[in-house]
């Protein structure tokens, strides 16, 4: 993995924790929700809060997300809105809190300079022992507030001005009046500086779930289903009437077409088809001959090209179908036939303009893990547990990849390849040198 972290794909941009006073402020956070400490004296935290080196500390990776439902988060800056989210149960679920952040950024800003804010993603389900339970999350509500309770404090002072406004003879209540100032000493002037933060409830109807070896709910649809990443064991009693696994292709392009859900790539307004493709099906070529042992280091397109030629009999059936496809369209000619049955079939799809966009160009990479650009952008957690398993020649290959073609225009990739889905990745940036040899099992984590 230190590939990968070297070149800032993976822990990018995760917010340092050095000082003492921001130490001390994240273990008032810590001790607030989960009754705990950390004795570090710096670490890295993600958007929500949560720090690999004191998950590893604690011996607890879920110390912030308890049974991987109604995520706890911690806030020392509104510079975590940068942050990627790790380990996410949900795909929902940073999205939530960068929107959360966005919209109260001053008055985060503010609290966040005397004190952490610490909160949770509120759902009516506080486990998930059973698939059907993931039907019950239908909304999800921020709940937030200084370790302090600076944010109560200024509603109920608030409230109490209303009173003192309203009421009649308040000038002569003096318990109302020793509540107001006692209040205020805590909250400051909250008339120029608001602390009340905007709480709004997120609908939560069609996601991906980690849970029970991923789980993709398509319940707002006219014609809804699950589709499972791995087995459908155990999900016949779903309130759905239909459930794929990803071995079920045809019932799968059946469900998005029915859905308006994808687009076929080469009919996608302002689009280099052609050259989408034709990187597909370099990644394929890649994937095929991984296993061989050959030095793929600095290789060119005429190097691709004679690997091709070479390895022609070892490529499989998605690749020459791709080649038919990108033939016809730079030159004409006869349309290729590609079937829902085809293994070509799903590399040839990306989202069509919806919400839901996001959730649908990571169903695909699901379908098409060997294109491992779009498996990196769309499903993080699925790339990062697929590339420990490649071998080191498909690992340098892909690092070197994504950290020359995608990381120098990240924006400008996702806009040639999915158009319309802005919101995919996280914010990235090359993390500190000592993290490559601190962060979680990949190195050794420095405890005081």
């Amino acid at each position: 993995m230190k590939r990968l972290i070297q070149r800032g794909l993976m822990f990018g941009n995760l917010f340092h924790v050095s000082s003492p006073a921001l130490v001390e402020r994240y273990n008032r956070a810590l001790k607030h929700l989960t009754g705990k400490t950390t004795a570090l004296t710096d670490f890295h935290i993600d958007i929500s809060g949560f720090a690999p080196e004191v998950g590893d500390e604690l011996n607890d990776p879920a110390y912030l997300n308890h049974a991987g439902v109604n995520r706890q988060f911690i806030l020392l800056s509104t510079d975590q809105k940068r942050a990627p989210l790790l380990d996410a149960k949900f795909s929902t679920s940073r999205t939530i809190l960068r929107h959360f952040i966005d919209e109260n950024e001053a008055q985060l800003f503010a609290l966040t300079a005397r004190d952490a804010v610490a909160g949770e993603l509120v759902n009516s389900v506080y486990d998930v022992s059973t698939p059907a339970r993931l039907f019950d999350i239908r909304a999800i509500k921020i709940e937030a507030d200084t370790t302090t309770g600076t944010v109560q404090s200024a509603n109920d002072l608030a409230t109490k001005v209303d009173t003192f406004l309203e009421k009649e003879d308040a000038w002569f209540d003096d318990v109302l009046i020793a509540d107001m100032i006692s209040l205020a000493s805590k909250t400051g002037d909250t008339r120029r500086n608001p602390v009340r933060l905007k709480s709004e409830t997120f609908e939560q109807s069609n996601f991906w779930t980690a849970h029970f070896g991923g789980l993709y709910l398509f319940q707002g649809m006219d014609h809804p289903a699950v589709i499972a990443s791995t087995s459908k064991d155990g999900l016949e009693d779903l309130p759905v009437k239909y459930t794929f696994d990803l071995s079920e292709r045809n019932r799968i392009a059946k469900f998005l077409e029915f859905n308006d859900l994808v687009e076929p790539i080469v009919k996608a307004r302002g689009t280099d088809a052609a050259a989408i493709l034709s990187q597909k099906m370099e990644f394929i070529l890649i994937d095929t001959i991984a296993d061989q042992g050959i030095d793929l280091t600095g290789a060119t397109g005429r190097e691709m090209r004679r690997l091709t030629r070479e390895n022609a009999h070892l490529l499989p059936d998605s690749y020459h179908a791709l080649a038919k496809l990108v033939a016809w369209a730079k030159h004409g000619g006869t349309w290729p036939k590609i079937t829902s049955d085809h293994p070509a079939y799903f590399y040839t799809l990306r989202a069509a303009d919806h919400p839901d966009a996001d959730l649908v160009n990571m169903l695909l990479a699901d379908l098409c893990p060997a294109d491992i650009r779009q498996l990196f952008i769309c499903h993080k957690e699925l790339f990062y547990r697929t590339y420990a398993r490649w071998p080191d020649t498909k690992k340098d290959y892909v690092a070197r990849y994504l950290e020359a073609e995608y990381q120098s225009d990240k924006a400008g990739a996702r806009a040639a390849l999915f158009g319309h889905a802005p919101n995919m990745v996280d914010d990235v940036a090359p993390p500190p040198r000592d993290l490559i040899d601190r962060v979680g099992p990949w190195g050794a984590v420095r405890r005081k």
